[in-house]
Order: C-alpha cells, then sequence, then structure tokens
C-alpha cells in the first residue's frame, strides 16, 4: 500500500477578503474531491487573503499510479483561473 501526499502553495489574486479565498479554495476542494476521490484540506495560511497551502492525500495499491494522479491533480490544480501554483511538493510514503 502507497500513500501519496501533495502540497500546493497558491496565490489567489483577485481575492480581498478571507470570505472570497474561502470561496475559491471551497470551489476547488469540490471539484477535486468529485474528479479524483482524494482528501484535502487548507493546511497554511489560513489567515491571508490571496495565499493558501492545500493538502492532499490519496491511498493507492500501486506507485506509478499515484505519481500519475498526482501529476494530473497537480496540472487540474494549475488550470484553474481563480488561482496560481507557485510551489508543490510530493512525496510517496
Amino acid at each position: 500500500m502507497f500513500i501519496g501526499c501533495l502540497q500546493v502553495e497558491l496565490i489567489i489574486p483577485e481575492s480581498t477578503s478571507l470570505k472570497e479565498k474561502r470561496m475559491v479554495l471551497n470551489s476547488i476542494k469540490q471539484r477535486l474531491r468529485n474528479k479524483f476521490n482524494v482528501s484535502i484540506a487548507e493546511i497554511d495560511h489560513q489567515d491571508l487573503w490571496q495565499r493558501a497551502t492545500l493538502g492532499i492525500a490519496m491511498v493507492s495499491n500501486g506507485n506509478q499510479h499515484i505519481n500519475q494522479a498526482l501529476d494530473k491533480i497537480l496540472g487540474f490544480i494549475d488550470d484553474q483561473d481563480q488561482s496560481q501554483v507557485i510551489d508543490y511538493q510530493i512525496e510517496i510514503l
């Protein structure tokens, strides 16, 4: 069994309040849950309007499957118009 963890740091340039930031993040998180069936949470920068760090985790029986899935997830997040990926880290346990 393998556990894949993806940590993604985002900038949300259009956000002018925590409420707007939460709306953008909730939209991204819901789409990721529906499309990829992953666990996801905001893990850092909760009090900043235009920055966020998301933690994403998934379990699989294949290392290659996790690598491919996390790459697709990163691409999906990067394609969002409302946010920009500024850093990411992938770890497989």
